[in-house]
Protein backbone atom coordinates (compact mmCIF):
# COMPACT_ATOMS: atom_id res chain seq x y z
CA UNK A 1 0.00 0.00 0.00
CA UNK A 2 1.37 3.74 -0.90
CA UNK A 3 -0.74 6.18 1.64
CA UNK A 4 0.11 9.35 3.40
CA UNK A 5 -0.59 8.19 6.56
CA UNK A 6 1.45 4.31 6.90
CA UNK A 7 3.78 3.98 9.15
CA UNK A 8 4.80 4.71 12.93
CA UNK A 9 8.23 4.75 15.09
CA UNK A 10 10.29 1.81 14.03
CA UNK A 11 6.93 0.11 11.70
CA UNK A 12 8.49 0.34 8.59
CA UNK A 13 11.11 -1.67 6.27
CA UNK A 14 14.92 -0.45 7.43
CA UNK A 15 17.57 -0.19 5.20
CA UNK A 16 20.99 -0.84 6.21
CA UNK A 17 23.58 1.67 7.42
CA UNK A 18 24.74 4.35 4.59
CA UNK A 19 26.89 7.14 5.34
CA UNK A 20 27.54 10.41 3.09
CA UNK A 21 25.93 10.15 0.73
CA UNK A 22 28.88 10.30 -2.20
CA UNK A 23 30.53 8.38 -4.73
CA UNK A 24 27.89 6.23 -6.24
CA UNK A 25 25.67 5.42 -9.64
CA UNK A 26 22.17 5.42 -10.72
CA UNK A 27 20.99 2.36 -11.72
CA UNK A 28 21.43 3.70 -15.51
CA UNK A 29 24.94 3.70 -14.66
CA UNK A 30 25.26 6.93 -14.29
CA UNK A 31 28.11 8.54 -11.68
CA UNK A 32 26.24 10.26 -8.86
CA UNK A 33 26.74 11.15 -5.32
CA UNK A 34 25.50 8.08 -3.74
CA UNK A 35 25.70 7.30 -0.17
CA UNK A 36 28.29 4.96 1.40
CA UNK A 37 28.53 2.99 4.66
CA UNK A 38 31.01 4.23 7.34
CA UNK A 39 31.23 0.70 7.90
CA UNK A 40 33.09 -0.39 4.52
CA UNK A 41 32.74 -3.92 4.56
CA UNK A 42 30.02 -6.24 2.60
CA UNK A 43 26.90 -7.41 4.42
CA UNK A 44 27.07 -4.82 7.02
CA UNK A 45 27.06 -1.15 4.80
CA UNK A 46 23.65 -2.22 2.93
CA UNK A 47 25.59 -3.94 0.14
CA UNK A 48 25.77 -7.71 -1.17
CA UNK A 49 28.88 -9.09 -2.44
CA UNK A 50 27.33 -8.56 -6.18
CA UNK A 51 26.90 -4.58 -4.94
CA UNK A 52 23.22 -5.27 -5.21
CA UNK A 53 21.85 -3.01 -2.07
CA UNK A 54 19.86 -4.74 0.49
CA UNK A 55 17.40 -4.01 3.36
CA UNK A 56 17.84 -4.40 7.14
CA UNK A 57 16.67 -7.94 7.28
CA UNK A 58 18.49 -9.14 4.14
CA UNK A 59 15.51 -8.35 1.21
CA UNK A 60 16.64 -6.07 -1.84
CA UNK A 61 14.75 -2.74 -1.60
CA UNK A 62 11.39 -2.21 -3.79
CA UNK A 63 12.96 1.16 -5.75
CA UNK A 64 16.43 2.44 -6.83
CA UNK A 65 17.98 5.32 -5.62
CA UNK A 66 16.33 8.70 -5.99
CA UNK A 67 18.83 11.54 -7.61
CA UNK A 68 18.50 14.31 -5.88
CA UNK A 69 19.30 17.57 -8.18
CA UNK A 70 17.00 20.49 -6.85
CA UNK A 71 15.63 20.48 -9.64
CA UNK A 72 13.57 17.71 -10.34
CA UNK A 73 12.21 16.12 -7.35
CA UNK A 74 8.50 14.62 -7.49
CA UNK A 75 5.69 12.75 -5.62
CA UNK A 76 6.45 10.23 -6.78
CA UNK A 77 10.05 10.60 -5.79
CA UNK A 78 9.31 11.61 -2.07
CA UNK A 79 7.15 8.40 -1.46
CA UNK A 80 9.62 5.99 -2.73
CA UNK A 81 11.95 7.23 0.19
CA UNK A 82 9.33 7.59 2.78
CA UNK A 83 7.62 4.86 2.31
CA UNK A 84 9.68 2.26 0.38
CA UNK A 85 12.97 3.03 1.82
CA UNK A 86 14.57 4.02 -1.37
CA UNK A 87 18.24 5.51 -0.90
CA UNK A 88 18.94 8.99 -1.60
CA UNK A 89 21.78 10.30 -4.24
CA UNK A 90 23.25 13.35 -4.92
CA UNK A 91 23.09 14.62 -8.57
CA UNK A 92 27.35 15.04 -9.74
CA UNK A 93 27.19 18.69 -9.45
CA UNK A 94 25.36 19.63 -5.76
CA UNK A 95 28.08 19.64 -4.06
CA UNK A 96 30.20 22.06 -6.10
CA UNK A 97 26.84 24.31 -6.32
CA UNK A 98 27.36 24.24 -2.54
CA UNK A 99 31.02 24.92 -1.67
CA UNK A 100 30.39 27.67 -4.31
CA UNK A 101 28.15 29.62 -2.14
CA UNK A 102 29.50 28.60 1.11
CA UNK A 103 32.63 30.74 -0.26
CA UNK A 104 30.52 33.52 -0.03
CA UNK A 105 28.96 32.97 3.14
CA UNK A 106 32.91 32.59 4.31
CA UNK A 107 33.44 36.24 2.84
CA UNK A 108 31.40 37.56 3.88
CA UNK A 109 31.82 36.54 7.68
CA UNK A 110 35.50 37.58 7.13
CA UNK A 111 34.76 40.95 6.36
CA UNK A 112 32.06 41.39 8.61
CA UNK A 113 29.22 42.57 6.76
CA UNK A 114 26.07 42.84 8.67
CA UNK A 115 23.58 39.89 7.23
CA UNK A 116 20.61 38.16 8.72
CA UNK A 117 21.30 35.39 10.86
CA UNK A 118 24.96 35.19 9.84
CA UNK A 119 26.49 37.61 11.36
CA UNK A 120 23.62 39.23 13.36
CA UNK A 121 20.66 37.52 14.73
CA UNK A 122 17.76 36.17 13.61
CA UNK A 123 13.62 37.53 14.46
CA UNK A 124 13.57 40.88 16.41
CA UNK A 125 16.90 40.70 17.21
CA UNK A 126 18.70 41.42 13.61
CA UNK A 127 19.76 44.49 14.70
CA UNK A 128 22.05 42.97 16.98
CA UNK A 129 25.85 41.91 15.90
CA UNK A 130 27.04 39.27 16.48
CA UNK A 131 30.92 39.19 17.83
CA UNK A 132 32.88 37.04 15.20
CA UNK A 133 34.16 34.37 17.78
CA UNK A 134 30.41 33.38 18.52
CA UNK A 135 29.34 32.42 15.53
CA UNK A 136 29.50 28.82 15.36
CA UNK A 137 28.51 28.78 18.88
CA UNK A 138 25.53 31.05 17.92
CA UNK A 139 24.84 28.08 14.69
CA UNK A 140 24.27 25.56 17.48
CA UNK A 141 21.81 27.77 19.86
CA UNK A 142 19.85 28.44 16.84
CA UNK A 143 19.32 24.55 16.52
CA UNK A 144 18.68 24.33 20.28
CA UNK A 145 16.70 27.18 20.65
CA UNK A 146 14.00 26.44 18.62
CA UNK A 147 13.40 22.67 18.84
CA UNK A 148 9.83 23.82 20.68
CA UNK A 149 7.63 21.33 18.63
CA UNK A 150 4.91 19.38 21.11
CA UNK A 151 2.85 16.08 20.51
CA UNK A 152 2.97 13.08 19.24
CA UNK A 153 5.45 12.34 17.23
CA UNK A 154 5.32 12.65 13.59
CA UNK A 155 5.15 8.77 11.75
CA UNK A 156 8.54 7.85 9.84
CA UNK A 157 7.52 8.20 6.46
CA UNK A 158 6.73 11.95 7.19
CA UNK A 159 10.15 12.79 8.91
CA UNK A 160 11.71 11.24 6.01
CA UNK A 161 9.61 13.29 3.82
CA UNK A 162 10.51 16.19 5.13
CA UNK A 163 14.35 15.71 5.61
CA UNK A 164 14.16 14.20 1.59
CA UNK A 165 12.63 17.91 1.14
CA UNK A 166 15.54 19.88 3.01
CA UNK A 167 17.89 17.86 1.31
CA UNK A 168 16.70 18.86 -1.82
CA UNK A 169 16.29 22.23 -1.23
CA UNK A 170 19.85 22.65 -0.22
CA UNK A 171 20.50 20.94 -2.97
CA UNK A 172 18.99 23.81 -5.33
CA UNK A 173 21.68 26.46 -4.20
CA UNK A 174 21.36 29.39 -2.39
CA UNK A 175 21.46 28.27 1.52
CA UNK A 176 25.14 28.57 2.25
CA UNK A 177 25.36 26.11 3.95
CA UNK A 178 28.72 23.90 4.80
CA UNK A 179 28.56 20.78 2.05
CA UNK A 180 29.12 18.38 4.68
CA UNK A 181 25.78 19.32 6.77
CA UNK A 182 23.62 18.41 3.40
CA UNK A 183 25.89 14.88 3.27
CA UNK A 184 24.61 14.29 6.84
CA UNK A 185 21.39 14.99 6.09
CA UNK A 186 21.62 12.44 3.01
CA UNK A 187 23.33 10.02 5.59
CA UNK A 188 20.17 10.27 8.16
CA UNK A 189 18.25 9.09 5.54
CA UNK A 190 20.01 6.12 3.71
CA UNK A 191 21.01 4.81 7.34
CA UNK A 192 17.53 4.73 8.37
CA UNK A 193 18.32 7.16 11.19
CA UNK A 194 14.93 9.01 11.69
CA UNK A 195 14.78 12.15 14.33
CA UNK A 196 11.47 12.04 16.86
CA UNK A 197 9.62 15.43 15.57
CA UNK A 198 6.85 15.98 17.59
CA UNK A 199 3.82 16.82 15.42
CA UNK A 200 3.04 20.36 16.38
CA UNK A 201 4.92 23.89 16.22
CA UNK A 202 5.22 24.93 12.99
CA UNK A 203 3.16 28.43 11.91
CA UNK A 204 3.80 28.13 8.42
CA UNK A 205 6.76 30.87 8.45
CA UNK A 206 9.31 27.95 7.84
CA UNK A 207 9.10 24.92 9.89
CA UNK A 208 11.58 26.15 12.52
CA UNK A 209 10.15 24.40 15.28
CA UNK A 210 9.85 20.99 14.02
CA UNK A 211 13.20 21.33 11.99
CA UNK A 212 15.59 21.93 14.68
CA UNK A 213 14.12 18.24 15.80
CA UNK A 214 16.44 17.05 13.17
CA UNK A 215 19.19 19.47 13.53
CA UNK A 216 19.49 18.41 17.31
CA UNK A 217 20.24 14.83 15.79
CA UNK A 218 22.32 16.02 13.40
CA UNK A 219 24.54 17.54 15.76
CA UNK A 220 23.98 14.34 18.00
CA UNK A 221 21.43 15.86 20.60
CA UNK A 222 17.71 15.05 20.48
CA UNK A 223 16.29 11.75 19.91
CA UNK A 224 15.83 9.73 16.87
CA UNK A 225 14.49 5.90 15.75
CA UNK A 226 16.95 3.48 14.82
CA UNK A 227 16.17 -0.30 14.00
CA UNK A 228 13.05 0.16 15.75
CA UNK A 229 14.19 1.28 19.07
CA UNK A 230 13.81 5.36 20.23
CA UNK A 231 17.73 6.77 21.40
CA UNK A 232 19.46 9.44 22.51
CA UNK A 233 20.66 11.56 18.98
CA UNK A 234 24.24 10.42 19.86
CA UNK A 235 23.55 6.93 20.14
CA UNK A 236 21.58 6.43 17.16
CA UNK A 237 24.40 7.88 15.47
CA UNK A 238 26.86 6.01 17.09
CA UNK A 239 24.93 3.01 15.85
CA UNK A 240 24.17 3.97 12.66
CA UNK A 241 28.51 4.27 12.30
CA UNK A 242 27.32 8.13 12.22
CA UNK A 243 29.11 10.77 14.12
CA UNK A 244 27.78 13.91 15.13
CA UNK A 245 28.32 17.36 12.78
CA UNK A 246 29.72 20.63 14.09
CA UNK A 247 27.90 23.50 12.48
CA UNK A 248 29.76 26.58 11.30
CA UNK A 249 28.45 29.86 10.62
CA UNK A 250 24.75 29.61 8.94
CA UNK A 251 24.65 25.80 9.42
CA UNK A 252 22.50 25.91 11.79
CA UNK A 253 19.62 28.30 10.90
CA UNK A 254 19.57 26.25 7.60
CA UNK A 255 18.50 23.00 9.14
CA UNK A 256 15.75 24.98 10.23
CA UNK A 257 14.37 27.18 7.69
CA UNK A 258 12.78 26.85 5.00
CA UNK A 259 9.23 24.50 4.90
CA UNK A 260 10.31 21.00 4.00
CA UNK A 261 7.50 19.86 6.65
CA UNK A 262 5.01 21.21 4.95
CA UNK A 263 6.53 19.93 1.19
CA UNK A 264 7.35 17.10 2.32
CA UNK A 265 3.82 15.77 4.05
CA UNK A 266 2.18 17.95 1.77
CA UNK A 267 3.60 15.60 -1.24
CA UNK A 268 2.59 12.11 0.44
CA UNK A 269 -0.99 13.62 1.10
CA UNK A 270 -1.25 14.78 -2.71
CA UNK A 271 -0.12 11.47 -3.90
CA UNK A 272 -2.61 9.91 -1.75
CA UNK A 273 -5.40 12.56 -3.05
CA UNK A 274 -4.40 11.50 -6.36
CA UNK A 275 -5.29 7.80 -5.48
CA UNK A 276 -8.49 8.90 -3.37
CA UNK A 277 -9.83 10.88 -6.07
CA UNK A 278 -9.43 7.57 -8.36
CA UNK A 279 -11.38 5.42 -5.85
CA UNK A 280 -13.55 7.93 -5.40
CA UNK A 281 -14.58 7.89 -9.23
CA UNK A 282 -14.71 3.67 -9.02
CA UNK A 283 -16.77 3.78 -5.88
CA UNK A 284 -19.33 5.96 -7.74
CA UNK A 285 -19.29 3.76 -10.55
CA UNK A 286 -20.45 0.78 -9.10
CA UNK A 287 -23.08 2.60 -7.30
CA UNK A 288 -24.31 3.78 -10.89
CA UNK A 289 -24.42 0.62 -11.50
CA UNK A 290 -26.65 -0.67 -8.24
CA UNK A 291 -28.84 2.44 -8.80
CA UNK A 292 -29.32 1.88 -12.63
CA UNK A 293 -27.53 5.43 -13.37
CA UNK A 294 -28.58 7.38 -16.15
CA UNK A 295 -24.92 8.58 -17.78
CA UNK A 296 -26.07 10.92 -20.41
CA UNK A 297 -24.75 13.75 -18.01
CA UNK A 298 -21.53 12.29 -18.91
CA UNK A 299 -21.59 12.71 -22.46
CA UNK A 300 -19.08 14.89 -23.96
CA UNK A 301 -21.21 16.87 -26.14
CA UNK A 302 -22.88 18.13 -23.08
CA UNK A 303 -19.55 18.73 -20.91
CA UNK A 304 -18.35 20.69 -23.69
CA UNK A 305 -21.01 23.31 -23.70
CA UNK A 306 -19.22 24.42 -20.20
CA UNK A 307 -15.75 23.15 -20.03
CA UNK A 308 -15.78 23.53 -16.54
CA UNK A 309 -11.93 22.64 -14.68
CA UNK A 310 -11.61 19.01 -14.64
CA UNK A 311 -15.07 17.53 -15.61
CA UNK A 312 -15.14 15.93 -18.44
CA UNK A 313 -11.41 14.18 -17.52
CA UNK A 314 -13.44 12.57 -14.63
CA UNK A 315 -16.27 12.16 -17.46
CA UNK A 316 -13.99 10.07 -19.65
CA UNK A 317 -12.90 8.21 -16.36
CA UNK A 318 -16.17 7.31 -15.19
CA UNK A 319 -17.47 6.14 -18.67
CA UNK A 320 -13.99 3.84 -18.73
CA UNK A 321 -14.61 2.41 -15.81
CA UNK A 322 -18.69 1.79 -16.65
CA UNK A 323 -17.59 0.66 -19.83
CA UNK A 324 -18.58 -2.90 -21.00
CA UNK A 325 -21.66 -3.05 -18.58
CA UNK A 326 -25.22 -2.24 -19.43
CA UNK A 327 -25.10 1.61 -18.85
CA UNK A 328 -22.65 2.44 -21.59
CA UNK A 329 -25.83 2.86 -23.16
CA UNK A 330 -28.02 5.59 -21.29
CA UNK A 331 -31.42 4.39 -22.59
CA UNK A 332 -30.89 1.24 -19.74
CA UNK A 333 -31.14 3.93 -16.90
CA UNK A 334 -34.09 3.15 -15.30
CA UNK A 335 -34.97 6.96 -15.05
CA UNK A 336 -34.60 10.34 -17.17
CA UNK A 337 -32.80 12.32 -14.65
CA UNK A 338 -31.07 11.22 -11.33
CA UNK A 339 -30.04 12.65 -8.07
CA UNK A 340 -27.69 15.57 -8.35
CA UNK A 341 -25.46 13.35 -6.36
CA UNK A 342 -25.32 10.81 -8.74
CA UNK A 343 -26.11 13.40 -12.10
CA UNK A 344 -23.31 15.88 -11.15
CA UNK A 345 -20.52 13.33 -9.81
CA UNK A 346 -18.45 14.66 -12.65
CA UNK A 347 -18.75 18.34 -11.80
CA UNK A 348 -17.30 17.65 -8.39
CA UNK A 349 -15.12 15.09 -8.90
CA UNK A 350 -13.66 17.14 -12.09
CA UNK A 351 -13.20 20.20 -9.17
CA UNK A 352 -11.46 17.97 -7.19
CA UNK A 353 -9.05 17.01 -10.37
CA UNK A 354 -8.63 20.43 -10.81
CA UNK A 355 -7.85 21.26 -7.13
CA UNK A 356 -4.91 18.78 -6.99
CA UNK A 357 -3.52 20.19 -9.91
CA UNK A 358 -3.67 23.48 -8.28
CA UNK A 359 -2.08 22.21 -5.32
CA UNK A 360 0.89 19.85 -7.31
CA UNK A 361 1.84 23.10 -8.90
CA UNK A 362 1.82 24.84 -5.92
CA UNK A 363 4.01 22.04 -4.47
CA UNK A 364 6.82 22.01 -6.93
CA UNK A 365 9.08 25.05 -6.04
CA UNK A 366 8.72 24.17 -2.79
CA UNK A 367 9.93 20.55 -3.29
CA UNK A 368 12.66 21.83 -6.10
CA UNK A 369 13.80 25.53 -5.06
CA UNK A 370 15.47 27.43 -2.07
CA UNK A 371 13.34 28.45 1.04
CA UNK A 372 15.90 30.26 2.83
CA UNK A 373 16.34 33.81 3.86
CA UNK A 374 18.79 34.88 3.49
CA UNK A 375 19.83 33.72 0.38
CA UNK A 376 23.26 33.12 -1.61
CA UNK A 377 23.77 34.84 -4.92
CA UNK A 378 26.83 33.10 -5.56
CA UNK A 379 27.24 34.94 -9.29
CA UNK A 380 27.49 38.07 -7.30
CA UNK A 381 28.68 37.33 -3.95
CA UNK A 382 25.80 38.84 -2.14
CA UNK A 383 23.77 37.44 0.39
CA UNK A 384 20.23 39.15 0.05
CA UNK A 385 17.32 39.31 1.95
CA UNK A 386 14.53 36.84 1.17
CA UNK A 387 10.84 36.14 1.40
CA UNK A 388 11.17 32.45 0.04
CA UNK A 389 10.37 31.15 3.11
CA UNK A 390 7.06 32.36 2.61
CA UNK A 391 4.65 29.86 1.40
CA UNK A 392 1.22 31.75 1.21
CA UNK A 393 0.23 30.03 -2.45
CA UNK A 394 1.25 26.43 -1.18
CA UNK A 395 -0.89 26.72 2.29
CA UNK A 396 -3.98 27.89 -0.43
CA UNK A 397 -3.37 25.36 -2.54
CA UNK A 398 -3.86 23.04 0.63
CA UNK A 399 -7.20 24.61 1.92
CA UNK A 400 -8.17 24.41 -1.89
CA UNK A 401 -8.11 20.84 -2.02
CA UNK A 402 -9.56 20.23 1.69
CA UNK A 403 -12.71 21.94 0.71
CA UNK A 404 -12.42 19.71 -2.82
CA UNK A 405 -12.21 16.62 -0.61
CA UNK A 406 -15.37 17.80 1.64
CA UNK A 407 -17.75 18.43 -2.01
CA UNK A 408 -16.27 14.82 -2.80
CA UNK A 409 -17.09 13.72 0.90
CA UNK A 410 -20.67 15.46 0.63
CA UNK A 411 -21.79 13.54 -2.41
CA UNK A 412 -20.36 10.04 -1.57
CA UNK A 413 -22.63 9.97 1.47
CA UNK A 414 -25.91 11.61 -0.40
CA UNK A 415 -25.18 8.77 -2.98
CA UNK A 416 -25.29 6.32 -0.14
CA UNK A 417 -28.57 7.18 1.56
CA UNK A 418 -30.48 7.45 -1.71
CA UNK A 419 -29.58 3.81 -2.67
CA UNK A 420 -31.42 3.20 0.89
CA UNK A 421 -34.48 4.98 -0.59
CA UNK A 422 -36.92 2.66 -2.08
CA UNK A 423 -38.50 5.61 -3.34
CA UNK A 424 -35.98 6.73 -5.12
CA UNK A 425 -33.17 3.07 -5.87
CA UNK A 426 -36.24 1.21 -6.94
CA UNK A 427 -34.97 -1.34 -4.63
CA UNK A 428 -35.68 -2.40 -1.17
CA UNK A 429 -35.80 -0.53 1.85
CA UNK A 430 -32.34 -0.04 3.04
CA UNK A 431 -31.38 -2.91 1.02
CA UNK A 432 -32.59 -5.59 3.23
CA UNK A 433 -33.65 -8.46 1.46
CA UNK A 434 -36.59 -8.85 3.68
CA UNK A 435 -37.71 -5.29 3.02
CA UNK A 436 -38.66 -2.87 6.37
CA UNK A 437 -38.77 -5.70 9.32
CA UNK A 438 -35.42 -5.83 8.94
CA UNK A 439 -32.89 -2.54 9.40
CA UNK A 440 -30.34 -3.14 6.51
CA UNK A 441 -28.02 -0.42 5.91
CA UNK A 442 -30.30 2.01 7.45
CA UNK A 443 -27.50 2.52 10.73
CA UNK A 444 -24.68 3.00 8.27
CA UNK A 445 -25.84 5.86 6.83
CA UNK A 446 -25.22 7.23 10.52
CA UNK A 447 -21.35 6.10 10.47
CA UNK A 448 -21.46 7.76 7.24
CA UNK A 449 -22.40 10.93 8.51
CA UNK A 450 -20.41 11.24 11.66
CA UNK A 451 -17.69 10.83 8.67
CA UNK A 452 -18.43 13.72 6.82
CA UNK A 453 -18.81 15.70 9.74
CA UNK A 454 -15.32 14.80 10.46
CA UNK A 455 -14.44 16.14 7.03
CA UNK A 456 -15.99 19.66 7.14
CA UNK A 457 -14.55 20.04 10.36
CA UNK A 458 -11.58 19.99 8.88
CA UNK A 459 -12.13 21.53 6.02
CA UNK A 460 -11.75 25.00 7.82
CA UNK A 461 -8.90 27.01 5.81
CA UNK A 462 -5.69 27.40 7.88
CA UNK A 463 -4.48 30.13 5.94
CA UNK A 464 -6.54 32.99 7.16
CA UNK A 465 -5.93 32.34 10.72
CA UNK A 466 -4.49 35.88 12.43
CA UNK A 467 -0.82 35.12 13.56
CA UNK A 468 2.10 37.35 14.18
CA UNK A 469 5.36 36.80 15.51
CA UNK A 470 9.13 37.92 16.75
CA UNK A 471 7.57 41.43 18.36
CA UNK A 472 5.49 41.62 15.31
CA UNK A 473 8.71 41.59 12.99
CA UNK A 474 7.35 38.48 11.66
CA UNK A 475 3.96 39.82 11.29
CA UNK A 476 2.58 37.17 9.12
CA UNK A 477 2.46 33.09 8.34
CA UNK A 478 0.83 30.80 6.21
CA UNK A 479 0.24 27.56 8.25
CA UNK A 480 1.18 25.50 5.35
CA UNK A 481 2.44 22.45 7.34
CA UNK A 482 -0.80 22.45 9.35
CA UNK A 483 -2.93 22.42 6.22
CA UNK A 484 -0.75 19.35 5.21
CA UNK A 485 -1.23 17.34 8.59
CA UNK A 486 -4.88 18.13 8.12
CA UNK A 487 -5.07 16.86 4.56
CA UNK A 488 -3.76 13.53 5.81
CA UNK A 489 -6.37 13.00 8.41
CA UNK A 490 -9.26 14.15 5.99
CA UNK A 491 -8.10 11.05 3.57
CA UNK A 492 -8.31 8.72 6.05
CA UNK A 493 -11.58 9.79 6.94
CA UNK A 494 -12.72 9.97 3.17
CA UNK A 495 -11.08 6.41 2.43
CA UNK A 496 -13.79 5.18 5.44
CA UNK A 497 -16.69 6.61 4.08
CA UNK A 498 -15.90 5.35 0.08
CA UNK A 499 -15.98 2.11 1.88
CA UNK A 500 -19.87 2.49 2.94
CA UNK A 501 -20.37 3.70 -0.03
CA UNK A 502 -18.73 0.74 -1.56
CA UNK A 503 -20.24 -1.95 0.67
CA UNK A 504 -23.78 -0.29 0.14
CA UNK A 505 -23.50 0.07 -3.56
CA UNK A 506 -22.42 -3.96 -4.03
CA UNK A 507 -25.54 -4.41 -2.26
CA UNK A 508 -27.41 -2.45 -4.34
CA UNK A 509 -25.36 -4.64 -7.56
CA UNK A 510 -27.00 -7.82 -5.54
CA UNK A 511 -30.72 -6.66 -5.39
CA UNK A 512 -30.31 -4.79 -8.74
CA UNK A 513 -28.52 -7.99 -10.73
CA UNK A 514 -27.75 -6.17 -14.02
CA UNK A 515 -27.05 -8.62 -16.79
CA UNK A 516 -23.67 -7.05 -17.16
CA UNK A 517 -21.64 -4.72 -14.94
CA UNK A 518 -18.80 -2.41 -16.22
CA UNK A 519 -15.14 -3.32 -15.81
CA UNK A 520 -14.70 -0.94 -13.11
CA UNK A 521 -17.56 -2.26 -10.93
CA UNK A 522 -17.42 -6.09 -11.86
CA UNK A 523 -13.34 -5.52 -10.46
CA UNK A 524 -14.52 -3.94 -6.99
CA UNK A 525 -17.63 -5.86 -6.26
CA UNK A 526 -16.06 -9.17 -6.70
CA UNK A 527 -12.91 -7.93 -4.37
CA UNK A 528 -15.89 -7.04 -2.04
CA UNK A 529 -17.69 -10.38 -2.53
CA UNK A 530 -14.42 -12.25 -1.71
CA UNK A 531 -14.57 -10.46 1.60
CA UNK A 532 -17.74 -10.07 2.62
CA UNK A 533 -21.01 -12.19 1.98
CA UNK A 534 -24.09 -10.13 1.22
CA UNK A 535 -26.35 -8.73 4.40
CA UNK A 536 -29.19 -10.90 4.87
CA UNK A 537 -30.34 -10.54 8.23
CA UNK A 538 -29.36 -7.74 10.73
CA UNK A 539 -25.26 -7.58 11.52
CA UNK A 540 -22.38 -5.59 12.80
CA UNK A 541 -20.83 -3.96 9.95
CA UNK A 542 -18.35 -1.65 11.29
CA UNK A 543 -15.76 -4.86 10.65
CA UNK A 544 -17.10 -5.31 6.99
CA UNK A 545 -16.45 -1.70 6.51
CA UNK A 546 -12.73 -2.09 7.63
CA UNK A 547 -12.40 -5.33 5.70
CA UNK A 548 -13.50 -3.53 2.30
CA UNK A 549 -10.86 -0.01 2.90
CA UNK A 550 -8.15 -2.22 4.06
CA UNK A 551 -8.30 -5.51 1.95
CA UNK A 552 -10.03 -3.86 -1.19
CA UNK A 553 -9.51 0.17 -1.31
CA UNK A 554 -6.07 -0.07 0.18
CA UNK A 555 -4.93 -3.55 -2.28
CA UNK A 556 -2.45 -2.57 -4.72
CA UNK A 557 -3.91 -5.12 -7.07
CA UNK A 558 -6.96 -3.20 -6.66
CA UNK A 559 -5.76 -0.27 -6.79
CA UNK A 560 -3.53 -0.61 -10.18
CA UNK A 561 -6.20 -2.61 -11.72
CA UNK A 562 -8.54 0.00 -11.40
CA UNK A 563 -5.96 2.43 -11.98
CA UNK A 564 -5.24 1.26 -15.23
CA UNK A 565 -9.12 1.25 -16.17
CA UNK A 566 -8.88 5.37 -15.00
CA UNK A 567 -4.87 6.02 -16.92
CA UNK A 568 -6.85 4.52 -20.04
CA UNK A 569 -9.32 6.93 -20.05
CA UNK A 570 -6.85 10.13 -19.88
Amino acid sequence: MTSGLSGGWGADEGTASDGSGVDGRTPHGDSVAEARSPHGDPGVDGQTASGDSVVADGRTPSHGPVVVDGRSLSCDDVVAVAHHGAQVALAPDVLARLARDRAVVDDVVDRQVPTYGLTTGLGSRSSYALPRDELAAFSVRTVRGRANAVGDPLPVPVVRAAVLARVNGIASGGSGVRPEILSRLVALLNSRVHPVVPEVGSIGASDLCQMAHVGLVVIGEGRAEFGGEVLDGATALRRAGLTPAELGPKDGHVLCSASPLAAGQGALALHEAGAVLMLAQSVTALTFEGFRANTSPLDARVLDLRPAPGQSRAARELLALLDGGELGDPRHARRVQDPVSLRCAAQVHGALHAALDFATAALEPELNGCGDNPVVLADTGEIVSSGNFHTPALALAFDTLALALTQTAAISAERMRRLLNPAVSGLSANLSPYGPERSGFAPLAKTAQALVAEIRMMSAPVCTDPRHGADAVEDDSTNAALGARRLTTMLVRLRQLLAVEALVAAQAVDLAAPSALGRGPALLHRAIRELVPPLDDDRPCGADVERVRCDVLESDDVQNALRAIVEGAS
